[in-house]
C-alpha cells in the first residue's frame, strides 16, 4: 500500500513539476491576441480574459509558484535552524527567551493576514512574497527544531562530547544537527505543502505578482468571470495547483511511512 501511494504521489506531482520546469522552454513566442474567452481557432485550451492563449500561459505559469514555494521553505529553515540550535545549545535561558519569544508572538498572528498586512504597505514582488512566506513559517519551524534538538542535546552523548573538549560548532552540526535531520525532513514535506497553499492563495489575492502575470493562481482569479463560457482557463491551472499540493503530500507521507516501518 505504501509503495502504491508513493508511486501515485510521484505520478501526480510529476505532471505540474514538469510543466513548471520545462514549460517556459516549450511555450514559444506569443501569438496575436484573439477574442477573450474563446474556444478553438487554433487555441487548444482556448483564450483567457485578454485573449491570450491559455496553453501558453499554463506552460509559463508554474515556475513562479514552484520556485517561490521552494525558496520560501528553504529560507524558513535557514533562519529557524540556527536560531533554535543557538537557544538550545548555549544553555542560557535569557538568550533562548530572547530568540524564541518574539517568534511566539509572530506565531499568534494568522499567516495570510500578516502577509496581506505587509503587502498593503510594501507591495512586494515575487522575491518579497517568498520572504514573507518564509517569515511566517519561521516560528513554527523553529519550535519544532527546538523541541527535537532539546531532546537530543539532553542525551549523555552530548555531555560526553563537551567533556572531550569538542567545540560547540561540532556538537551542534556534527551530532545534534545530524540527529534532527529525519524529523526536519518529515516536517519539510508537510511544510512545503502548506507553503504551496499559502503562495497560491497570496497570488490569487494579487500579492507578489502582477494582475496579468502568467501564474497559475492569477489565471484562476482573473479568468473565473468566464468560467461558464471558457472553463479551461480556470480548470487547468486549478487542477495543476491541486495536483502539486496533493502529490507532494502523498509523496512525503508514503516516504515517511516507509522509513518508519524500517
Amino acid at each position: 500500500m505504501t509503495h502504491r501511494r508513493f508511486v501515485l504521489g510521484l505520478g501526480v506531482v510529476a505532471v505540474p513539476l514538469l510543466i513548471a520546469l520545462l514549460g517556459p522552454f516549450l511555450a514559444g513566442e506569443p501569438g496575436p491576441r484573439a477574442t477573450s474567452f474563446a474556444l478553438g481557432d487554433g487555441h487548444l485550451l482556448g483564450t483567457d480574459f485578454v485573449g491570450r492563449d491559455v496553453l501558453r500561459q499554463t506552460l509559463l505559469g508554474g515556475r513562479t509558484v514552484v520556485v517561490t514555494a521552494l525558496a520560501a521553505t528553504a529560507l524558513a529553515y535557514l533562519v529557524a535552524v540556527p536560531v533554535a540550535l543557538a537557544g538550545v545549545l548555549t544553555r542560557l535561558r535569557w538568550l533562548e527567551d530572547l530568540l524564541m519569544r518574539p517568534l511566539d508572538v509572530l506565531l499568534a498572528v494568522p499567516s495570510l493576514l500578516l502577509i496581506l498586512l505587509v503587502a498593503a504597505v510594501l507591495t512586494p514582488g515575487a522575491v518579497g512574497l517568498a520572504l514573507l512566506v518564509a517569515l511566517v513559517n519561521v516560528p513554527d519551524a523553529a519550535r519544532i527544531v527546538r523541541a527535537v534538538a532539546g531532546e537530543v542535546a539532553a542525551r549523555p552523548a552530548v555531555e560526553a562530547l563537551r567533556m572531550q573538549g569538542e567545540s560547540r560548532w561540532r556538537i551542534a552540526v556534527g551530532y545534534v544537527g545530524r540527529s534532527t535531520l529525519r524529523t526536519l525532513a518529515a516536517d519539510a514535506g508537510i511544510r512545503l505543502t502548506g507553503v504551496l497553499y499559502l503562495v497560491s492563495t497570496a497570488a490569487f489575492l494579487g500579492v507578489g505578482v502582477a494582475p496579468d502575470a502568467a501564474d497559475w493562481a492569477v489565471m484562476v482569479d482573473r479568468n473565473r468571470t468566464g468560467l461558464l463560457v471558457q472553463p479551461w482557463a480556470v480548470v487547468v491551472p486549478a487542477l495543476l495547483i491541486v495536483a502539486l499540493t496533493m502529490g507532494t503530500n502523498l509523496l512525503f507521507d508514503a516516504a515517511l511511512e516507509k522509513r518508519g516501518r524500517r
